[in-house]
């Protein structure tokens, strides 16, 4: 057999899928000889608080990901950069070695990482390096408005991106088989595989499957059973009203075009009220990538808002940790992180309530909980947990008014009146009947000898929370 002698590389990163890859199709439709390459820091891992969950997540689904692979005649190798910075080094040398004449590589918008690809591509003077939109449904920075600035303001962007999404019509097309590699080239490929780190899952991940087969059909699933009552379901913790998609989509092991194109195709194009809502979701998650696109600052620890420099923070460090362990005496919020620490994973509507409390009630830097979230989420994405978390701090693009500020205790009577949720996370409670645990005041009736007295008192937090956000934005506004 004659095989060709070019080589070129598949770069992967958070796109780990086979399907609806657009670097992977084009690297295929180029017709040499592909392999594939996935690169891990622990170090950068480590700085960006990445859940130890997710970690085995995509440990999981690199093994999948290989098999896949391998079918399609593209051998995986997995290495290793002890630092980040280290990585388009690692990159050239590799190349350099195999005599790569080419790579795909699917695009990341966080700082770091767009600082990483510019070097890899200046360092790579003898390959040709094409990049790809891959994490959105549309491409990253197309969606602006009529002066060519970016959206500010979510709903205008979101009937833009509508409007461009039924012009374009968007589909995904089938990969087939590369052309074969060389065996030589591939024994000098597994000299630099690093097979250890793929197989040393630790299964702490495990309620999640993560072939694409069981992916795809939670997804299917979803959209013929449960997303035409999301409207009514998606704020009730303890109906399994989401899809479960979330984690998938992190780490790129389905794509968030895929999930549109199902919802459209089962519901024949003719979006109910579950069903759009369900795309607005998708549409939320493209809205804050586009924003690290078009402001960077937001990859550096800063909020889209100036005036969040001037808020004076109490950061008081043990009421940080009662609420990081769930023993705030509020009951919405302490099952829901408990949740959190046990499973990986938050429903969207807790996130909102335990942010709020975190920054409105403590007052505590909303980027201690956004890094904590980071640290325990199996779903941790940079750009939708930031976002999320500046939206509920009011300091972010198209935010909730610093004035909004969630009760935990009507939060809880509305969103888990039966105490279903709350008496699933915290037993200890599973004497007293709703009304003691709805209670809205400290004493005397929610009372346990394994639960804590609530740490904080709401009302008065509320109205201090308010005199400090009017006084930094009067400070901002003076600056």
């Amino acid at each position: 057999m004659d095989y060709k002698h070019n080589l070129q590389c598949v770069w992967f990163r958070h796109d780990l899928r086979t399907i609806d890859n657009p670097a992977l199709q084009a690297a295929v439709d180029n017709q040499q000889p592909t392999f594939a390459l996935f690169i891990y820091s622990e170090s950068q891992w480590k700085k960006h608080n990445k859940a130890p969950i997710q970690i085995d997540l995509i440990k999981r689904r690199l093994v999948e990901l290989k098999n896949e692979l391998e079918q399609l005649n593209i051998p995986l190798i997995v290495i290793s950069s002890p630092l980040f910075s280290e990585i388009p080094a690692k990159i050239t040398a590799l190349f350099n070695e195999l005599s790569v004449n080419a790579l795909f590589a699917n695009k990341e918008y966080e700082h770091d990482e767009r600082l990483r690809d510019t070097q890899v591509y200046e360092s790579l003077l003898n390959t040709n390096c094409y990049f790809f939109d891959a994490k959105c449904i549309l491409p990253v920075g197309t969606i602006i408005n009529r002066t060519q600035q970016p959206y500010k303001v979510f709903t205008p962007f979101k009937k833009a991106w509508k409007a461009s999404f039924y012009q374009q019509q968007p589909h995904i097309t089938k990969t087939g088989k590369s052309v074969l590699c060389d065996p030589k080239l591939i024994k000098k490929l597994s000299l630099n595989n690093d097979d250890s780190f793929v197989f040393s899952s630790s299964n702490e991940s495990g309620s999640w499957p993560v072939s694409t087969k069981a992916i795809i059909d939670i997804l299917r699933q979803f959209c013929r059973q449960k997303v035409s009552q999301y409207h009514n379901n998606r704020d009730y913790p303890e109906i399994q009203g989401t899809s479960q998609l979330s984690p998938y989509l992190a780490i790129g092991a389905i794509s968030a075009k895929q999930c549109a194109l199902r919802l459209h195709l089962e519901a024949n194009y003719e979006l109910n009220q579950g069903e759009d809502i369900w795309l607005d979701e998708l549409i939320w998650r493209e809205f804050y990538t586009h924003l690290l696109h078009f402001y960077p600052n937001l990859s550096k620890n800063q909020a889209f808002l100036s005036y969040d420099k001037y808020i004076e923070w109490d950061n008081n460090l043990d009421h940080f940790e009662r609420w990081c362990k769930g023993e705030t005496g509020f009951p919405i919020v302490d099952a829901a992180m408990k949740q959190l620490n046990t499973t990986g994973w938050m429903h969207n509507r807790l996130r909102m309530i335990t942010a709020s409390f975190l920054v409105k009630d403590l007052h505590i830097d909303w980027r201690w909980g956004e890094q904590y979230f980071m640290s325990k989420l199996i779903d941790g994405d940079f750009a939708s947990n930031n976002g999320g978390w500046q939206w509920c701090a009011s300091v972010g693009c198209d935010s909730s008014p610093y004035f909004r500020i969630f009760n935990p205790i009507t939060q809880g009577k509305k969103f888990d009146a039966d105490c279903t949720f709350i008496k699933h996370w915290l037993p200890e409670l599973k004497a007293l009947s709703n009304k003691e645990i709805h209670h809205p005041n400290p004493a005397p009736l929610l009372k346990s000898d394994n639960y804590p007295d609530q740490i904080v008192d709401h009302a008065q937090q509320r109205i201090k929370v308010i005199e400090v956000y009017k006084q930094a934005k009067q400070l901002d506004i003076a600056s």
